[in-house]
């Protein structure tokens, strides 16, 4: 079996795939370049279904053919913006869901997501899970972008009930620059 890498990404992975099954639905916040799309897709096999989002045509592209490739069937992929999921999806309906805020892996990097759509995407979230869903948040920041997106997360995140979800932040203390962070959130009830 591959080892998962001990980076953002990698935890976000390890956490979704000891809670997702299949059979579940997922929804992949932001598709970028699909790799998360696919990994979603994977673990919840046939029976499932994953609802994709991205404001980049090129990311949409980018997923779709990922899928193509690997004869996925069973996900759509909108260009949408991932504060319109609820469009989506019916309230707690969802068992797991998927952010990697930033910008578009190997993309354009003065095209990023903003905290005023990724709050309200990560807001509308909470409401689509079902009880005992999960959801990940990588927040990567840096350079000219997402100082604003991350500080407004974290913000945010302190507000979310204790009485129905957990909310647990990891950050890389001893990592130079602007490592990511990591946010996981469990839906109690």
């Amino acid at each position: 079996m591959e080892k998962t890498p001990l980076n953002a990404l990698g935890f976000s992975h390890r956490f979704m795939e000891e809670h997702i099954r299949r059979g579940d639905l997922c929804i992949d916040g932001t598709a970028g370049r699909g790799r998360d799309t696919l990994f979603l897709a994977k673990l919840v096999g046939e029976t499932g279904r994953v609802i994709a989002f991205d404001i980049q045509k090129e990311a949409v592209e980018s997923t779709r053919a990922l899928l193509a490739e690997n004869s996925v069937s069973n996900v759509s992929v909108h260009l949408e913006s991932h504060s319109r999921m609820d469009r989506y999806a019916e309230e707690n309906s969802v068992d797991g869901i998927m952010f990697n805020f930033g910008w578009l892996p190997g993309g354009d990097h003065t095209v990023f997501s903003h905290k005023e759509t990724s709050l309200a995407a990560v807001e509308k979230g909470l409401s689509l899970l079902r009880p005992g869903g999960v959801m990940s948040l990588c927040i990567y920041y840096g350079k000219e972008t997402g100082y604003e997106e991350r500080d407004a997360m974290l913000a945010f995140l302190k507000t979310v009930d204790p009485n129905r979800f957990t909310v647990v932040l990891s950050e890389f203390v001893n990592r130079t620059g602007e490592p990511p962070m990591i946010a996981l959130i469990w839906k109690e009830h």
